[in-house]
């Protein structure tokens, strides 16, 4: 089974792994699932820090190229599959990033690790 890490959980694994659930957790901390981390989600991190709204992360861009090699991680392109799928999934819900990441674990059969409960309504599988 593949995990797409959604951007709060990777932030909290990053600088504060006891706020993840203990489910997510628990996976992470084992490190032989495959885990993926989204461009869109680093493109989140990165315009959030940039405005000052992420700031749990200071210089994520001087950051980012250690905390990836450091966990891990699995880089999840953006492709146009996933764009379409995130951009005609149903419902109200506006967040872009939200969108994109549940496009991407649609498309790739992916799980994700998130508390978000709006990523469920759009079909995704879940764990906290």
């Amino acid at each position: 089974m593949a995990y797409l890490l959604d951007t709060v959980a990777v932030v909290r694994w990053w600088t504060d792994p006891d706020r993840l659930g203990t489910a997510s957790r628990a996976l992470l901390e084992q490190g032989d699932a495959a885990i993926f981390l989204s461009a869109v989600s680093v493109w989140e991190i990165a315009n959030k820090n940039r405005i000052g709204k992420m700031p749990q992360i200071s210089d994520f861009e001087a950051q980012y190229p250690r905390l990836l090699r450091e966990n891990e991680f699995t880089m999840l392109e953006l492709s146009d599959r996933h764009a379409m799928r995130g951009g005609y999934l149903p419902g109200a819900h506006r967040d872009p990033f939200d969108r994109l990441l549940a496009g991407q674990a649609l498309v790739e059969d992916m799980t994700v690790l998130t508390n978000d409960p709006e990523i469920a309504k759009f079909g995704c599988k879940v764990l906290w």
